[in-house]
Formats: structure tokens, C-alpha cells, sequence
């Protein structure tokens, strides 16, 4: 991938079914052969039902994988210190001129500041998955992704969870 730094990519988070469920906007900070680096700011308010309060101005660092089942995103208050990890289980993201699109399959973890490894949404994932009927490769695939994060990430103080994210 031959991206700049500062370039503007628009994140599309999608449905099963192709629908978007949010939509926000980011800024190229770096890539590797298989990953893109991004960086976004809050420009809102958001009371987000798993993670309260987000303030205007946090700081989004976001890394989108070509060929894993999830992407990662480090969120910075706005005074630079460290709010939470928030991990998606999703499909490989499409990437097109200026775009990210990617399947969120519901299914999120919440790594926070003291080591802490929380799941949300499995039961949101159970139900859309008879809604849109998920292929058993996609339930597979997310429910692999699931316990490998969790045995890479689970039991660890919170400098040692913070390495493997950084090598994640």
C-alpha cells in the first residue's frame, strides 16, 4: 500500500448486510504490508452504552488489518492519556481509494487502563447472526478470533496488556 501520512480515509462500519452503522472520518499515520494506521478526534459528545462518556476532543488511534478478523482502537483522552482499548470482531476490511469498509460482527472487547478485559455484545452477535444468517465460516471465524484474543490478552497487568496490544 503506497498511503501518505495526513491522507483522509472514511471508515464505514457495516452490517451483515451491507448497511453502514457509522461512519466516521480518519487520517492516514502510518501502514505496514498488511495493516493501515489511522488517527481520528471526537468532534462530538458520545454516550456509548458500553464505554459512558466519551468527551469531545478523545483521540482515536485506529489500526485496520487486511487479513485478520478484527482491528483495534487505542482511545487517548484529550490530554493524551490512555481511556480504553476497544477491539472489534469483524470481517477483513475492503479498502478502496480514501475508504475503509468493514463488517462489525457485534462482538467487542473493552481492554481497560488496569489490565481488565471485558466482552460486550455477544448477544447481539447471537441474534444477528439468525437475523442475517451469518455463514458458519463467518461464526467461526469471529468465535476463533474471540479466544485467541482472549488467551493473548486475559490475565495480564496492565504493562503487559498494553505490549501485546501493541504487537497485536
Amino acid at each position: 500500500m503506497n498511503l501518505k501520512p495526513g491522507q483522509p480515509f472514511t471508515i464505514n462500519s457495516r452490517k451483515y448486510d451491507g448497511s453502514i452503522r457509522r461512519s466516521w472520518q480518519c487520517e492516514v499515520v502510518g501502514n505496514g504490508e498488511r495493516h493501515i494506521d489511522l488517527i481520528g478526534i471526537f468532534e462530538d459528545v458520545v454516550d456509548h452504552p458500553d464505554l459512558g462518556l466519551i468527551e469531545k476532543g478523545t483521540v482515536s488511534r485506529e489500526r485496520f488489518y487486511l487479513d485478520r478478523w478484527y482491528n483495534y482502537f487505542c482511545f487517548e483522552y484529550p490530554a493524551e492519556t490512555l481511556r480504553n482499548y476497544y477491539i472489534n470482531i469483524c470481517m477483513p476490511p475492503t479498502i478502496g481509494e480514501g475508504v475503509i469498509d468493514y463488517i462489525d460482527l457485534d462482538i467487542d472487547l473493552i481492554v481497560w487502563p488496569d489490565g481488565r478485559v471485558v466482552t460486550v455484545d455477544v448477544e447481539e452477535f447471537e441474534v444477528n447472526s439468525k437475523a442475517f444468517g451469518y455463514a458458519s465460516e463467518v461464526t467461526e471465524a469471529a468465535a476463533n478470533t474471540l479466544k485467541a484474543l482472549h488467551e493473548l490478552l486475559g490475565n495480564l497487568d496492565p504493562e503487559s496488556t498494553r505490549r501485546a496490544i501493541a504487537r497485536l
